[in-house]
């Protein structure tokens, strides 16, 4: 019964704080919560979410390539720029405190909860999104070892 009162919570606050893509991840969990036989999806979403949002959000970055929007001729273009080489930079740290959240997660399921409620924060009040947990791991990852704190050990 907990589950349903938090799932409704959330449900609420993302209704309230007009944020579509929290309401219809967590009527998604909720309808697949109601129905036993999509129990065993709910323990697969959980699974492997995060690796399909991540394939999701490659494909529509890859779409302005595939349309022409975006060329070699536009990345020799920022790589003349400080900003680019920046961008670049960024790209690569978030690439691997994500691999180091991902591995953290596993390691630790219970920070999950913490990233969870924090996203959630982020997105309500902040109007911030939802694609933040897996980063937010790396970055807790990042803390918690130069803190000597990473769970398990």
């Amino acid at each position: 019964m907990e589950s349903w009162i938090f799932l409704g919570a959330v449900l609420a606050i993302a209704a309230l704080a007009k944020n579509q893509s929290l309401l219809i991840g967590v009527a998604v969990v909720m309808v697949l919560k109601l129905i036993p036989a999509f129990h065993p999806a709910l323990k697969l979403l959980q699974g492997q979410g995060i690796n399909w949002g991540v394939t999701v959000i490659s494909a529509a970055i890859m779409v302005p390539i595939a349309t022409g929007e975006i060329g070699v001729r536009e990345l020799v273009r920022v790589l003349r720029s400080p900003a680019g080489w920046i961008a670049i930079a960024m790209g690569v740290l978030v690439a691997v405190l994500s691999a180091k959240g991902v591995g953290l997660l596993a390691q630790s399921p219970e920070m999950t909860v913490a990233l969870v409620f924090g996203t959630i924060m982020g997105v309500v009040l902040l109007r911030g999104i939802a694609a933040g947990p897996v980063i937010a791991s790396g970055m807790t990852y990042v803390v918690l070892t130069v803190f000597n704190l990473l769970p398990g050990r």
